[in-house]
């Protein structure tokens, strides 16, 4: 039999959240083996991680990091706003978008396997983190982007903290000009996106699906009228489409008469270099996570029974 030390034992107790005494017995019936204490620990239903790993976890913070040509953008998540606003959970959000930045990576498997600074690993930190404060929580996503040249710009809308908010936009500039010029740009567009909520770079970059839905719905709208006269019908539908949700072809907000390529150009007069919007990532808090509809009336009741 394996050597079971409290190194052993305080390795299990931080990995769970699990009670001193459990985690010995835990490692005693699995041979001092740490991942299968785990296993037998949340099979018992000991794990306080794995009790919690249920909850929808739709509340959270969007963090970015942006260092010279490269950001990347992540979205944490938590049961409650409450946590949301726990200075521990905020440090934790930071933390992992500083090990993301400094690997350039958006892949969330890689993120949480690679080492976090306090030790262990990102998937290890977010262990502790849930059974420290006692809420589900959840590397939802993340996202890269990079230029050879030119800036990253970012912006954080409804912010509580330094790149840490409920929206957080990235765009990349290529460009060879003047740093303060793109940065200033890059802020700008980037308070566009979070605003205008385009849905793909350019026409190009539209997913076909999304396309052939509004390509249907154009149809749809316009049945019974002749072939040749639908697909005009249809072709001028998307052209108005795509000024509505292609981030180049959108009304720039800073100044409306202009569109944002029009705009692009314009600063790049002044940045003395050509100007060239590579990409974007806009990352709004819990979108797509289906919310649990709580009773608070019966939750109170049922606690009272």
């Amino acid at each position: 039999m394996a050597a079971i030390t409290a190194s052993l034992v305080k390795d299990l107790r931080e990995k769970t959240g699990a009670g001193m005494m459990d985690c010995k017995t835990a490692l005693t019936e699995t041979n001092g083996d740490l991942e299968a204490a785990i296993d037998w620990l949340r099979k018992k239903g000991l794990s306080k991680a794995a009790k919690k790993a249920d909850r929808v976890a739709a509340e959270g913070l969007v963090a970015l990091k942006t260092g010279g040509a490269s950001g990347v953008a992540i979205e944490l998540n938590s049961e409650t706003d409450f946590v949301a606003r726990n200075a521990d959970f905020q440090a934790l959000a930071a933390s992992i978008a500083s090990v993301a930045l400094a690997g350039n990576q958006s892949d969330v498997e890689k993120i949480r396997a690679a080492a976090y600074p306090s030790g262990g690993t990102v998937a290890d930190a977010i262990s502790n983190a849930i059974a420290t404060i006692g809420e589900n929580m959840s590397l939802r996503r993340a996202a890269a982007l990079s230029v050879s040249q030119g800036v990253i710009g970012s912006y954080m809308h409804n912010s509580i903290g330094d790149g840490l908010g409920k929206i957080g936009v990235m765009v990349a500039l290529e460009s060879t000009g003047k740093a303060e010029v793109l940065a200033e740009l890059g802020r700008k567009l980037a308070m566009h996106v979070a605003a205008a909520s385009p849905v793909a770079l350019d026409a190009a970059s539209v997913d076909p699906a999304v396309l052939e839905r509004e390509k249907n719905v154009l149809r749809e709208k316009n049945a019974g009228k002749p072939a040749n006269v639908l697909e005009k019908i249809v072709e001028s539908g998307l052209k108005t489409y795509f000024k509505e949700v292609c981030l180049l072809d959108q009304s720039y907000i800073h100044d409306p008469a202009k569109t944002v390529t029009q705009a692009v150009n314009e600063a790049a007069k002044e940045a003395g270099a050509p100007v060239a919007l590579k990409g974007f990532v806009r990352f709004a808090l819990g979108e797509g996570i289906e919310k649990q509809e709580s009773d608070f009336a019966a939750e109170v009741a049922g606690m009272a029974r």
